[in-house]
């Protein structure tokens, strides 16, 4: 059959679809393992790589750095190639094309990158001495990308991104007048200690460039002490220049602090949410059963009529006795005929009621379908008095107090 014919692509198709979410959305306590445990030996690597540059430690290092990168090297291959091959379940990965695709994604590119750069560190090393050579002492530092490896969806970076957007404005502006306040403050400094000698003999503020590098420092709460003022003048200025500017600076750490905790909050808000939605759906769905089975009508919607005003019945002319006999015979008759003897009460039926002014307004009458043609369809049926609002009121409270007086629902398709 051709579900036969099919099987062994679903079941190549569902494992594609295992190894992709394992590796590329990893969720559970098996996934935590494997991508924890891969941060723990491109860590010890890295640990590695500093101490093979420290020469105590290089005869150390440099033996045992070369065997984790052939490990290393041989793991991340692997884990591409099986990255790539597995991509094949998503629709857009699909095929030649749909691999290049993936293999142009930016995580891909890096993941590209660090396991060429380790195969050219390998294969011009001699003798386990990968580093010796000075033309490939900055390829291996490349490894450090590998730290990336980490955080392959971007959430850390999607969520520092959309804290920088959202308090965009607050940023632009604490800089703006921080980046002036430097550069004011620095040329007034210059001005001020370009010639003025310290006790070596030298002129400390030369250039503005050594004014806009001690602003820089002083603003940014280093203080390497390289360049200090020595006028009275310079002194002040850089006092000021202090309290005003690092107060303008600081600010930034503020609000990224404000906007990461606002922005968890609301993640753990949207994620409570996200965990009420199933169970309010089945709720609805469970709500909705009950009133089909209860009341099994042709419509979802409640049926509202007027009630009979008093000042209409008190106009309305009085029957005459003769018609108000027969009516009652009548009456007798229609009870007898639905099984109700002269003793026992007869069901009261309530009538729709017809308002004469609506029925003016109203050019055609209104039908419902789905109802029996026996059944005789009011004109006014389904109309709502129009509320005349007051402004002290709110559209919501006005609606209560109108409905409340006017409307009475129909329980049952009879009335």
């Amino acid at each position: 059959s051709i579900y036969s014919a099919r099987r062994p692509l679903l079941a190549r198709t569902h494992i594609q679809g295992r190894v992709y979410n394992f590796l590329e959305r990893p969720t559970g306590w098996e996934c935590f393992v494997y991508h924890f445990a891969v941060f723990l030996i491109v860590l010890v690597c890295l640990i590695f790589s500093v101490l093979s540059t420290i020469e105590q430690y290089v005869a150390l290092a440099t033996g045992t750095l070369f065997w984790m990168e052939i490990v290393l090297v041989v793991f991340f291959g692997t884990e591409y190639v099986v990255r790539l091959w597995s991509a094949g379940c998503r629709s857009k990965y699909v095929g030649i094309w749909g691999r290049l695709r993936f293999a142009r994604k930016p995580i891909s590119i890096i993941d590209l990158i660090v396991v060429v750069a380790s195969m050219v560190v390998l294969c011009v090393g001699s003798k386990g001495q990968v580093f010796a050579t000075s033309a490939i002492r900055g390829i291996r530092f490349l490894q450090i990308l590998r730290m990336l490896h980490v955080d392959r969806q971007g959430g850390t970076w999607r969520l520092l991104g959309s804290v920088v957007f959202i308090h965009r404005q607050e940023l632009i502006t604490t800089l703006y007048i921080g980046f002036l306040g430097l550069i004011f403050s620095s040329y007034f400094v210059y001005l001020a200690e370009k010639d003025a000698v310290n006790e070596s003999g030298q002129v400390e503020f030369g250039s503005y460039a050594d004014a806009l590098w001690w602003g820089v420092v002083t603003v940014t709460t280093i203080g390497y002490g390289d360049k200090v003022p020595q006028t009275w003048v310079g002194k002040t200025i850089a006092s000021c220049f202090s309290v005003f500017a690092i107060s303008f600076f600081a600010l930034p750490a503020g609000i990224l602090g404000s906007g990461f905790a606002l922005k968890v909050q609301q993640k753990q808000r949207q994620k409570h949410f996200n965990r009420q939605i199933p169970a309010a759906a089945s709720l609805i769905q469970t709500a909705w059963r009950c009133y089909a089975a209860e009341n099994p009508d042709s419509s979802t919607w409640k049926i509202y009529v007027r009630k009979p005003s008093r000042n209409h019945a008190l106009l309305s002319p009085s029957p005459k006795p003769k018609k108000s006999a027969m009516v009652k015979k009548k009456k007798f008759k229609l009870d007898k005929d639905n099984g109700v003897s002269p003793g026992e009460k007869a069901l009261v039926v309530p009538h729709i009621t017809c308002d004469p002014v609506a029925e003016d307004r109203r050019p055609e009458p209104f039908s419902v379908d789905g109802y029996d043609s026996t059944v005789k369809k009011s004109p006014t049926l389904l109309e709502v008095s129009t509320a005349h609002f007051m402004r002290t009121n709110s559209f919501a409270e006005d609606l209560d107090l109108d409905g409340e007086a006017l409307l009475t629902p129909i329980t049952h398709v009879s009335q």
